[in-house]
């Protein structure tokens, strides 16, 4: 059985030994079937090229683009009876050049994500200062720096907190109280302490509901004087 040649030249890493018809070289790493007899790479006329194993999509396209001459190597896998592409042979100054041109795509690529991150700390910068706003309009005396910690917790990028559901993004009243109120109970309260010593989530909520809702009151006077409408961010 040999390799199907549908796609261009071939050469086979052979599974036993084999010297060259031609040159009697061996035993051969790299071979080339002509007339049904092993040749050397050399003997072949392709010696001049190098091997790029497979893995690197880009880098293999690209080396082939490069090349004048190219040649897929194969190996013949007992367990599934076929033979396998392991690699191609390319012209050495063609796989230095696709190498060129993949590392000017990394580096875009580089630029891109900085120029995304970049973009996306502005717009993590604007919406924790809508969600801090938005507490301060709900709880006006609740202390700022306290709001600001509050909302940058709550909206962090990534954390799954209510800030980053459907509803911590439009700023909803809902949402935007429901992490002042975990907020309060971790901060304020014995709440983390009880959940260390054994106690049921839902026991220490109960047994910390009201020192919560004290703290709420306390920020919630003098709400009436502040605008009751919501802007979506």
């Amino acid at each position: 059985m040999t390799p199907s040649s549908r796609t261009g030249l071939v050469a086979i890493q052979p599974l036993k030994k084999k010297r060259c018809a031609a040159c009697r070289r061996g035993p051969l790493s790299l071979l080339v079937l002509e007339e049904g007899v092993p040749r050397c790479l050399d003997c072949a006329d392709l010696g001049h090229l190098v091997f790029l194993p497979r893995g690197d999509t880009a880098l293999t396209r690209r080396a082939r683009e490069e090349s004048t001459l190219s040649v897929i190597v194969m190996r013949f896998n007992r367990r599934k009876s076929r033979y396998e592409r392991q690699g191609v042979l390319v012209e050495e100054e063609g796989l230095a050049r696709a190498e060129e041109r993949c590392l000017a795509d990394a580096e875009a690529r580089r630029r891109r994500r900085a120029r995304d991150a970049q973009r996306r700390a502005v717009e993590d910068d604007r919406f924790t200062e809508a969600f801090a706003a938005e507490i301060l309009r709900l709880f006006p005396r609740c202390p700022a720096e306290r709001a600001r910690a509050i909302a940058a917790h709550a909206s962090m990028r990534g954390s799954g907190r209510v800030g980053r559901s459907a509803a911590g993004r439009a700023l909803t009243e809902g949402a935007v109280t429901s992490a002042v109120v975990a907020a309060v109970r971790h901060v304020d309260t014995p709440y983390d302490q009880l959940l260390m010593n054994g106690v049921a989530r839902y026991e220490a909520r109960r047994r910390t509901a009201a020192a919560v809702e004290t703290v709420l009151r306390g920020w919630r006077e003098a709400a009436s004087d502040f605008p009751q409408s919501s802007q979506p961010f």
